[in-house]
């Protein structure tokens, strides 16, 4: 979901296409798509959370199985068929850890906790305006934009919430910038990414540190506006990224020394989406501009270890050419196959596109609308 301007458009088109939620609908049921299996490893397959259009309530999830390559759709509401709004507005994002599958579901303001094993819903967590979770020191985290989806100069600074893993309840919180996105762990200490974007151009430019043993916010680190994307390579540097402010201001991405708590790098590229996995950051470029109307679209790679672009794209050309709007991008952590979406019109089912390490296309598989957020799940012991 975006939260700036270009988000704002796409609200309107979606107030305009869906004047109903999924109750008027009947539940939509499991389908299976057969795949090319892989090689078994320590993961498993992986779930991909489907955003839905805002205010359609079609959020849903799916699966990938390696071994049988069996590609499963809405498998939250096979398995929870007592869910009868489905799993809800907006899927924003989503992680497993410790048995358990932890959904962000923007829009209906809860975290969908559900069972890795069988998708059974475990329990839900209420959190307003939700928007990303992470975990360390065994913990899940997630950032919350604390208030209603408006644009305007009143908005609330937003918090993260510390989730104990047992009691699947929220156990500590603390404020942080406006409009908080990415968050991650490195050591004992949160970064998380602020945006303002709810109130351009008073966009924020912080990332928050927050020390994870008081639970309190120690600084703020000057980074540039509208800041999104928030990853850690093996150095433990944070990779954050600026959307701009689709005007004069363009997205850029920027490294962050966690030893110091400085900006050491700026990448001058677009960074809609990034992954890291590896020594490789993966860089979907999305360059939106207002004052031309142009998107350019741009698929760079990073050697985190050097710290250098390199003269390269991470997809082949015969796949690029096929995708209209890349959305989501993940990494297998093993055999470093490269997982891209394609949101398409946002509101039709989008696609997947699999290649594996040396850019040789896969697969391809339609998705639920919006494709977004993947995680992958690793092998039980």
């Amino acid at each position: 979901m975006k939260t700036t301007n270009k988000f704002w458009i796409l609200l309107l088109v979606s107030a305009c296409c869906f004047t109903s939620c999924q109750t008027d609908d009947p539940i939509i049921k499991e389908e299976i798509v057969e795949l090319p299996s892989q090689t078994p490893t320590s993961v498993d397959g992986f779930y991909l959370l489907n955003e839905g259009n805002m205010s359609s309530n079609k959020a849903s999830l799916d699966y990938y199985d390696y071994k049988s390559g069996s590609y499963k759709r809405n498998i939250y509401s096979q398995a929870n068929p007592e869910a009868t709004l489905g799993l809800g507005d907006v899927g924003n994002d989503i992680t497993v850890y410790g048995g358990k599958i932890y959904a962000v579901i923007n829009n209906s303001n809860k975290i969908e906790v559900m069972d890795v094993k069988t998708t059974k819903r475990l329990k839900v967590i209420d959190v307003k305006n939700g928007r990303y979770v992470t975990f360390g020191n065994g913990k899940i985290y997630v950032s919350s934009y604390d208030g209603e989806i408006a644009l305007g100069s009143s908005s609330p600074n937003g918090f993260v919430a510390e989730i104990d893993t047992t009691s699947l309840s929220i156990t500590r919180s603390v404020k942080v910038g406006r409009q908080p996105e990415q968050l991650a762990v490195v050591g004992q200490k949160l970064y998380v990414a602020n945006s303002g974007g709810y109130s351009p151009p008073n966009y924020e430019r912080t990332v928050s540190v927050i020390d994870l043993k008081t639970f309190t916010k120690t600084k703020d680190i000057d980074v540039a506006v509208n800041l999104h994307r928030l990853k850690v390579d093996a150095d433990g540097d944070i990779y954050v990224s600026s959307r701009g402010d689709y005007y004069s201001i363009p997205s850029k991405l920027f490294i962050i020394d966690s030893k110091t708590d400085l900006v050491k790098k700026t990448f001058d590229i677009a960074c809609a989406n990034l992954c890291i996995a590896g020594n490789q950051a993966y860089v979907i470029g999305s360059a939106f501009n207002y004052s031309t109307f142009e998107n350019v679209i741009t698929y760079s790679l990073i050697d985190t270890k050097t710290e250098t672009l390199l003269p390269k794209s991470f997809i082949p050309k015969s796949i690029s050419d096929q995708i209209t709007t890349p959305y989501g991008i993940a990494v297998d952590p093993i055999s470093f196959n490269i997982y891209i979406t394609d949101a398409g019109d946002y509101v039709s089912p989008g696609k997947l596109y699999c290649v594996d390490k040396d850019g040789i296309p896969k697969f391809t598989v339609t998705t639920g609308d919006i494709p977004a957020h993947i995680a992958f799940k690793q092998k039980f012991k």
